[in-house]
């Protein structure tokens, strides 16, 4: 699995934003109708890697006509929260992005809406290790089309794709990618290229491909 570039999704992979995102979408939800009943952190988790149309149905289908309105109101509420406060970072993240970006360019793509991996960016002041970034949100393509338009702005012939669920698998097999499952996320992949229990298990992973071309 020798790569040029190391892609990689957000939630699930890289941190875990499930309760600042809970807390934001209850403040929103709470100006509307201080009764309203509000999704909790593990409501939320379970919706991680979904389309807003998918929340939408998913979350929201309480207020019928206006579900998906609604769903969008907490989604683009969220991001000033979640820069303030930040996710859980998991654990060895920044060690990792040091040892790999020395070696690879580093990459996210997110099917999130636009300012969401700036959040991130910005909470976690990650942002120095990573090339570009891309979401649908700013595309207004697939996940799997921009990840092929990120490889192309930079030229990639053999980006790996991280992230932790079936749809990003899928996406990362339609856009030519590897995929490694990030099995430490929020869900499960059917045939991966590779598997990691950890973060820091990516650079020996990678290491080890390295080794056998030598």
């Amino acid at each position: 699995m020798l790569t040029d570039g190391v892609i990689f999704d957000l939630d699930g992979t890289l941190w875990d934003s499930c309760r600042a995102v809970a807390e934001s979408w209850g403040e929103t939800l709470r100006g509307l109708d201080p009764a309203a009943v509000c999704p909790g952190p593990d409501e939320v988790r379970g919706i991680m890697g979904m389309t807003a149309p998918q929340i939408a149905r998913a979350l929201f289908s309480r207020y019928g006509e206006d579900a998906e309105k609604v769903c969008l109101m907490c989604i683009h509420g969220e991001n000033e929260y979640i820069a303030a406060r930040g996710g859980e970072l998991y654990p060895g993240l920044e060690k990792t992005l040091a040892a790999l970006s020395a070696r690879v360019h580093l990459f996210i793509v997110s099917n999130c809406l636009d300012g969401y991996i700036q959040c991130f960016l910005q909470s976690s002041g990650l942002g120095g290790y990573f090339r570009d970034y891309e979401c649908e949100g700013s595309t207004g393509l697939s996940k799997a089309e921009t990840i092929q338009l990120l490889s192309r702005r930079h030229g990639l012939r053999r980006p790996v794709y991280v992230g932790d669920t079936r749809s990003d698998e899928d996406s990362a097999r339609k856009a030519g990618c590897a995929f490694v499952h990030a099995a430490y996320g929020f869900g499960t992949a059917d045939a991966p290229d590779a598997v990691i229990g950890g973060l820091p298990a990516l650079c020996t992973l990678l290491e080890t491909e390295e080794e056998k071309h030598v």
